[in-house]
């Protein structure tokens, strides 16, 4: 008996290391064209946000505790940004940034974003990077006509109509919940653009 469960321990020994050895190199032959993949996506959200844009440099001082500081200064919860890329036309020139931000309270999970915004602070556009909403619902926030209201357009801060009717954002019906969801990780874009990016720093002093 003893001989058994000695042999049945090496095999499932052999098993499991042969196992995490294949795992392994699937992982680093996956990695780079996946990584690959997910930067193309990437930049052609970039592109769609801001089409004025021939190329995108990622911002090297990004500083995750400053832009959360940014936020909270903005009174913004909920959300965080993940990073941003400086936008230039085709002489080089700075035109403006793409920020990346999430929001961690969409009905479905996370919601993660790009917000174009131009160098006189108009909000020239914004696209899903990745969203697990409800179909025919929370997802209609992927659409072209509700994205619209985030194009071309400057402002401190957006609103939801159901929360104040002087606000310019139009509730997804049935999906108020992921409306505030993306409102909220679009203006979380915007602090870190004005308390950060554009000269400014969060304890408004310049």
């Amino acid at each position: 008996m003893n001989k058994n469960i000695f042999k049945n321990t090496a095999i499932l020994t052999v098993i499991t290391l042969a196992a995490g050895i294949l795992l392994g190199i699937v992982y680093e032959i996956t990695k780079d064209p996946i990584q690959r993949t997910r930067e193309q996506a990437k930049q052609e959200a970039y592109k769609v946000v801001m089409k004025e844009a021939s190329e995108f440099e990622e911002y090297k001082e990004f500083d995750e505790k400053e832009a959360e500081k940014a936020l909270k200064e903005s009174g913004i919860t909920g959300c965080y940004v993940n990073g941003a890329s400086v936008a230039r036309n085709k002489d080089g020139e700075e035109i403006g940034y793409v920020i990346s931000t999430t929001s961690k309270e969409g009905y479905g999970g996370e919601i993660q974003i790009s917000v174009g915004i131009l160098s006189d602070g108009t909000v020239s556009g914004i696209e899903i990077l990745s969203i697990s909403e409800t179909a025919g619902l929370g997802m209609e926030a992927d659409e072209p006509e509700f994205k619209r209201q985030f194009k071309n357009v400057i402002t401190e801060k957006f609103e939801v109509k159901k929360d104040n009717p002087a606000g310019n954002v139009d509730a997804l019906s049935g999906a108020t919940i992921t409306t505030r969801a993306v409102t909220n990780a679009v203006n979380a874009g915007i602090s870190y653009y004005h308390n950060v990016l554009a000269g400014g720093n969060v304890d408004g002093e310049v």
